[in-house]
């Protein structure tokens, strides 16, 4: 049940949301959500672990009844709330789907008390913090089997750009970008195949010939059907296409860097200067495909709805 005069700020995992400001921050850090998308999880941090409907999110966000397509409007939101939140539709760890029905919170959140220090200190442990400061207002409601956070690479954290840094793009312009990237590695392996024999005189100069024109071979037969899935996934926005070519990108990301090498198997038809050109831009090509799939490439446009799978949860 929700109470008759909620709490003003929830922690949940690293982040804190501030209904008074209109805030929401991870570890202190603030984090862009807009004003819906905000609404939309202050009704969730409100019942946690407890059903909201499409309906009644609908009903908040326009009171008058003049919005036509909620269904679009709600995912939208949802989606947004998401990717603030870096969470994930098929491995929710904060917002979960129920088919045809609404959404669920289902991380642990902390209420805070009016009057308790707004910036935690991230390096302490939550639990401890809210077993000591918490006041007879606050409440915490825990599911029965909350959802670990996922552990970032401080490394890749700090390189990486994140949904928050990158431009907004039409859809049609990221997926075809996007697309047209897979389609030109997809060249290099067939061309190196067609073209064998010429390969292997540029090799043959080398202390282990035999050795790269194997490791040629092997990551291009591998590659090519790895290729043909991302295109075929991106194409018919495949449910979860998004996180899959994620979770793909950091195993294509050595062999991206490996084939930025390729120009230079055209050294019977360019020269050393030009070949060297086009490898270092090719270097940046698999960060420049991680973004676009971040700024929305392989899912599906806005108002377009994917089939839902069997079960209880839907993959908006």
């Amino acid at each position: 049940m929700t109470d008759p005069q909620p709490a003003r700020r929830y922690r949940f995992g690293a982040f804190e949301a501030d209904a008074v400001t209109g805030e929401l921050r991870r570890n202190g850090v603030l984090v862009k959500l807009a004003a819906q998308p905000f609404q939309v999880l202050f009704m969730l941090l409100d019942r946690p672990a407890q059903l909201v409907t499409r309906e009644e999110i609908s009903r908040q966000l326009w009171p008058d009844g003049t919005f036509v397509d909620y269904e679009h409007g709600v995912n939208s939101a949802v989606n947004r709330i998401r990717e603030a939140l870096g969470d994930s539709a098929s491995k929710p760890r904060f917002v979960v789907t129920l088919a045809r029905r609404g959404y669920r919170f289902v991380a642990p959140v902390e209420r805070i008390a009016l009057g308790e220090d707004p910036a935690p200190q991230w390096g302490e442990s939550h639990a401890s913090r809210g077993a000591e400061k918490q006041s007879p207002g606050a409440q915490t409601a825990v599911p029965a089997e909350p959802i670990p956070a996922r552990r970032e690479n401080k490394l890749f954290g700090r390189i990486l750009a994140t949904p928050e840094e990158l431009p907004k793009a039409s859809h049609k312009v990221v997926q075809t970008l996007f697309v047209l990237m897979q389609v030109m590695y997809l060249g290099f392996y067939v061309g190196a195949l067609a073209n064998l024999a010429e390969i292997h005189d540029l090799f043959l100069p080398l202390p282990k010939a035999i050795h790269a024109m194997t490791v040629l071979v092997v990551t291009a037969a591998i590659l090519i059907p790895v290729r043909a899935f991302v295109i075929t996934a991106a194409l018919f926005h495949a449910p979860g296409a998004r996180e899959k070519v994620l979770r793909l990108w950091a195993f294509l990301l050595v062999f991206d860097v490996l084939w930025s090498l390729s120009p230079f198997l055209l050294l019977h038809h360019i020269n050393v200067g030009l070949a060297f050109a086009c490898t270092t831009l090719l270097v940046y090509s698999p960060f420049a495909q991680r973004s676009l799939v971040l700024m929305g490439a392989g899912g599906a446009p806005s108002g377009v709805k994917t089939p839902s799978t069997s079960g209880p949860l839907r993959h908006d």
